[in-house]
């Protein structure tokens, strides 16, 4: 995860670490984000007048868009959540959404999203950064109580892999 990173940055990341996806979180261009050759998401800060279908559209390379809150002066990872309204249901790439989820919430996001992915951080945490097995357990097995729900399973498989980041 790289926020307004300079491209020497990436690369000298890249010749230490053979990370698969790269993920860009700042004011990065969608030239900026190609230029390494990787597959990449891009992080949009999500407010009322944000136009996600032309974001999605300057970022046709990505391979999805990280829908977070906007705060003032906070790249992310704020643990805020944001108006899913501001959402078009047609944009063309996957959403993964992030952004103030747990699992009092998750279900109503994806149930009114249909994202791709959910990002949980935060709301999956005891304390600043300290996270918690029970609350992780149980944000999954909301996640996939929902998904079996809205895909009409009925064979709730265990162990079955759910897509949260």
């Amino acid at each position: 995860l790289f926020v307004n990173a300079s491209a020497e940055t990436v690369r000298g990341v890249l010749k230490q670490i053979p990370l698969d996806v790269l993920q860009f979180h700042g004011d990065e261009s969608p030239d900026f984000c190609a230029q390494f050759g990787r597959p990449y998401l891009k992080a949009i800060r999500v407010r009322a007048g944000v136009d996600l279908v032309q974001y999605a559209a300057d970022f046709s390379g990505a391979q999805g868009l990280v829908l977070d809150a906007y705060v003032d002066g906070v790249p992310g990872g704020t643990g805020a959540s944001f108006d899913w309204e501001l959402i078009p249901h047609d944009l063309p790439l996957p959403v993964i959404l992030s952004g103030g989820l747990h699992v009092g919430n998750v279900a109503a996001a994806i149930t009114q999203v249909r994202p791709y992915a959910v990002d949980v951080s935060s709301g999956v945490e005891s304390g600043k950064g300290i996270k918690d097995a029970a609350k992780i357990t149980a944000f999954i097995n909301e996640v996939n109580r929902i998904d079996m729900q809205l895909s009409g399973r009925k064979d709730v498989l265990r162990g079955h892999r759910t897509t949260v980041r």
